[in-house]
C-alpha cells in the first residue's frame, strides 16, 4: 500500500481538490504571478488558517511594512485576533517574538518586517547577498528550532534580487533552496512574473528548483478582468492543471469554473 502524503491545504476551496488534498508538507512552492492576483493574500491566508490550527508561520516582508500588511489582512476580513501575531522590526526583541509564539496557547503568524530591520541594520549595503541572506537565514532558523513553525512564506524573491547581486544565479539559489529544504518547513516563494508572462521567475532557474508552481493571473474577459490561478507542477502529485476562476467572497478563496470560462 502506497504511503499517504502529509499535505497542508491552500485553503482556497475547489482548488485543494485539484491536488490531491493541498500541497506535500515540506515543498517549496512559486508562487508566480503579476501585480494585484493575490498573491501575498492567498500565502497569509494559508497561514491564517493553518494558525487557526495551532501551527506557527514565519512571513518575511521585504517591501511592505507590517502596519501596510496587518491593516490589508484586516479589511480582507481576517480575525487576527483569534490567533497570535507578532512582529519582528528590532533583532534584539527577537526572543521576546520566539517566547510569545511559544507560551501562547493558540497557533502564530511572525510577520520579519525587513524594512524596519534594514534601517536597523545600517551596516549592510544593498548588493551585500551574503549578508541580507544570512539575516534572513538566522531569523528563519531561530523561529525554526525554538517554536514549532511548519511553514515560511517570502515576499518576494524579485524584492531579495532588487536588495542582492547574485554573481552565478544556478549556484546560489541552489544553495537557498537547499537551505529551505534542510529546514524542513513547507515554503511558498513569492514571485512577479514578467508582464509578457515568458517565465514564472526572475531567472528561470526557480521553476526548476521549485518543488511546485502556482500561478496567478488577471485575465481580461469581456468587460471585466478576471484572477485566475491553476497548478502549473506539484511534485508527487496528480494534479488537474485546469485554470479556474480565483474568488475571495466573505473571507474565503473559491476556484470555481475549472477549465471553462466564467458565467459573467
Amino acid at each position: 500500500m502506497a504511503e499517504q502524503t502529509e499535505r497542508v491545504k491552500t485553503y482556497i476551496q475547489g482548488f485543494d481538490e485539484a491536488m490531491q488534498g493541498g500541497i506535500p508538507k515540506g515543498h517549496l512552492v512559486l508562487v508566480s504571478g503579476t501585480a494585484g492576483s493575490m498573491k501575498s493574500s492567498m500565502c497569509f491566508n494559508i497561514l491564517y488558517n493553518e494558525a487557526l490550527n495551532g501551527q506557527t508561520g514565519l512571513y518575511v516582508s521585504l517591501e511592505q511594512s507590517y502596519e501596510s500588511l496587518y491593516k490589508h489582512f484586516i479589511n480582507m476580513g481576517l480575525k487576527l485576533d483569534n490567533i497570535n501575531v507578532q512582529s519582528i522590526k528590532d533583532l534584539s526583541k527577537i526572543d521576546e517574538v520566539v517566547n510569545s509564539a511559544k507560551t501562547v496557547d493558540k497557533g502564530s503568524i511572525i510577520i520579519a518586517d525587513m524594512g524596519c530591520i534594514r534601517k536597523e541594520i545600517k551596516d549592510i549595503r544593498v548588493g551585500d547577498n551574503k549578508s541580507w541572506l544570512n539575516v534572513i537565514k538566522n531569523i528563519a532558523k531561530k523561529i525554526k528550532m525554538e517554536t514549532n513553525c511548519s511553514l515560511f512564506v517570502l515576499d518576494s524573491l524579485s524584492a531579495l534580487y532588487t536588495l542582492s547581486r547574485f554573481e552565478n544565479p544556478r549556484v546560489e539559489l541552489f544553495y537557498i533552496f537547499e537551505f529551505l529544504r534542510d529546514m524542513s518547513l513547507t515554503t511558498y516563494l513569492i514571485s512577479e512574473m514578467p508582464l509578457d508572462g515568458r517565465k514564472y521567475s526572475d531567472y528561470g532557474i526557480e521553476d526548476y528548483l521549485a518543488d511546485g508552481i502556482i500561478h496567478l493571473r488577471l485575465t481580461p474577459f469581456r468587460r471585466n478582468v478576471v484572477r485566475e490561478i491553476s497548478v502549473v507542477k506539484m511534485r508527487a502529485t496528480d494534479c488537474n492543471n485546469d485554470v479556474f476562476s480565483l474568488e475571495f467572497k466573505s473571507g474565503q478563496f473559491q476556484a470555481l469554473y475549472g477549465g471553462q470560462n466564467p458565467l459573467l
